[in-house]
């Protein structure tokens, strides 16, 4: 039995030693439609994004990096208490540093994608967000953060050039079967 409550507070995040701003970890949950050619990523991919707290914009989970986990355990974390998904993590998409709150505090943010294989009925926060699956396109249009729309770019990319040197491999391969 896995405990479903949130962690509340911030007694143990970890902040920036430069900008003093807090240290957010995210992700951008992700699967492909199997109606789709393997060929079209762009319409074959959709996303998950979930409502802020406060109701309005969509975006990917993220939050506070807290002292006693790593930059992936809290990645994993946000991702089930937020959304209600669990997934393979691959490489991190990046790092970015951007203001955030009423008092512009900048804060530095690291993205990874997550490969979704679980959507959970039951999760932390399902009484105080939403979550829906979205195309690319529709991701790209409705997130409000800059740097988030950034990361998404950067794992479109990601996986055309993973998809295209995978093609290209079993093409030129005389022992692939078709």
């Amino acid at each position: 039995m896995v405990c479903l409550v949130a962690r509340q507070g911030r007694e143990f995040q970890r902040y920036s030693r430069s900008t003093g701003g807090r240290l957010v970890v995210g992700c951008i949950p992700y699967k492909f439609s199997i109606n789709c050619p393997d060929d079209d990523l762009i319409h074959a991919m959709k996303v998950l994004v979930i409502s802020s707290q406060k109701g309005y914009g969509m975006m990917f989970p993220k939050g506070g990096w807290e002292s006693d986990e790593t930059l992936k355990q809290a990645a994993y974390r946000e991702a089930l208490e937020e959304a209600g998904v669990q997934g393979n993590l691959e490489l991190r998409l990046g790092k970015w540093r951007h203001k955030s709150g009423a008092h512009s505090v900048v804060k530095e943010s690291v993205m990874f994608p997550l490969n979704v294989t679980e959507e959970l009925l039951h999760w932390p926060e399902m009484g105080v967000r939403q979550r829906r699956w979205v195309s690319v396109a529709e991701a790209m249009e409705g997130c409000k953060h800059q740097w988030m729309r950034e990361a998404l770019d950067r794992l479109v990319r990601r996986l055309s050039c993973s998809l295209h040197l995978k093609s290209a491999s079993v093409a030129r391969n005389p022992f692939v079967e078709d």
